[in-house]
């Protein structure tokens, strides 16, 4: 069977960057060498070649930002030059800070880069003025790491549920989402760091408040909704039937919201925000979005004011990056949650999330080893509770 291309492939192939120009009977307008287009011409195969290496890195860097929900917005950017117009942060830990030790590679081999994205309902999180030290007193909402594989064909993503009861250092055990709270975006980095048992290479923080202009930017969302429920905490009093569905903005933003329509709360939320997160990538890989210039500006738009990305990840690094994944294909990801033994009460009282210490650590073990998607082929929705 014939592979069909990428989504973003088609983007470029029916947009050629070069070549001439063609009247309405197909002929080559004037001026145009029809040398310049022959098979067998050395210019015309550095032109193709060109073309290509400038195509798959737009390919990939729209692959790897999607993980940040601005997939075709980056593309964009880069086209527009204006990337480099997004929010940065510092991460920098307190060297006191115990961490886990970082990859080791042999000469001509790569390691997995690890990707922290922290969503909020809090306009605080993405203050444009915003520093390390002012985020604190914030807490994250929503907590996903994203591992790219050592070889740059993986894409794996897995949700943490907020309410984790882990080590903080400094301030002893607390949920997971506190540490942004106790000591800004270093102490959560180092926090999540030890949770997988992996360094953190780069962070992403997105205000949920975006969801609805993305939403409505790439023309609404397509989701399989696990459960029929009306909304509660989501907001906008709004019924959901089972089966796929189509959010618009502000069913999208009431979507990953809820919370208290389920008997499991937190659990199935989660689940809500990796449906909607994986039918928005659908939509954003679509030629739809891809091949409308006027969308792709108006999604990149929606996102920017309410996204902070780390120091790090800078133009230079995406592309870098970018050239590495140009193997990479929208159905090359895969999503789940970290392993749990359900819910249980603090000591003060608190109602938390109790990790599955034991499961926990083969998950450790696929991140440092780089092989987090192997992992996540085995697990299945609802694998994060107990089984039996």
């Amino acid at each position: 069977m014939t592979q069909q291309p990428d989504p973003i492939e088609r983007l470029f192939e029916t947009q050629p960057a070069e070549g001439p120009r063609r009247g309405r009977a197909g002929a080559a307008t004037a001026g145009a060498s029809p040398a310049a287009t022959r098979t067998g011409d050395g210019g015309g195969r550095r032109g193709r070649k060109k073309r290509r290496r400038l195509r798959n890195t737009l390919i990939v860097l729209g692959s790897i930002v999607v993980l940040l929900g601005i997939a075709a917005g980056v593309v964009w950017a880069l086209l527009a030059n204006s990337y480099n117009e997004v929010e940065r942060v510092s991460i920098a830990q307190d060297p006191s800070l115990s961490r886990p030790d970082p990859v080791t590679t042999a000469p001509g081999t790569r390691a997995p880069i690890n990707i922290l994205l922290l969503g909020s309902d809090s306009r605080e999180t993405t203050d444009p003025d915003a520093t390390a030290e002012e985020l604190r007193g914030f807490r994250s909402d929503a907590i996903l790491v994203a591992q790219v594989s050592a070889d740059r064909e993986h894409l794996t993503v897995m949700s943490i549920m907020r309410d984790n009861w882990v080590e903080i250092q400094g301030f002893g055990q607390a949920k997971i989402n506190a540490a942004i709270a106790y000591g800004g975006l270093p102490l959560a980095v180092n926090t999540i760091e030890n949770f997988i048992g992996a360094r953190i290479d780069h962070v992403a923080l997105i205000d949920f408040k975006s969801f609805k202009g993305l939403t409505d930017a790439v023309g609404g969302v397509t989701v399989h909704n696990e459960i029929a429920y009306t909304a509660q905490n989501g907001g906008g009093g709004y019924t959901f039937e089972q089966g796929d569905i189509i959010l618009d903005g502000a069913r999208a933003l009431s979507f990953v919201r809820e919370r208290y329509a389920f008997s499991d709360g937190d659990y199935q939320r989660v689940r809500n925000q990796q449906a909607y997160l994986k039918g928005l990538m659908r939509r954003l890989l679509s030629s739809d979005t891809l091949g409308n210039p006027g969308r792709l500006n108006a999604t990149f738009q929606a996102v920017k004011p309410y996204l902070i990305l780390d120091e790090g990840l800078d133009l230079q690094t995406a592309i870098g990056l970018g050239v590495e994944m140009r193997n990479l294909r929208s159905d090359d990801l895969a999503m789940f949650t970290s392993p749990t033994l359900g819910t249980g009460t603090s000591a003060d009282g608190q109602s938390i999330v109790l990790p599955d210490w034991d499961e926990i650590e083969r998950v450790r073990a696929a991140f440092r080893d780089g092989t987090l998607h192997e992992y996540a082929a085995g697990r299945q929705t609802g694998s994060e509770l107990p089984q039996g």
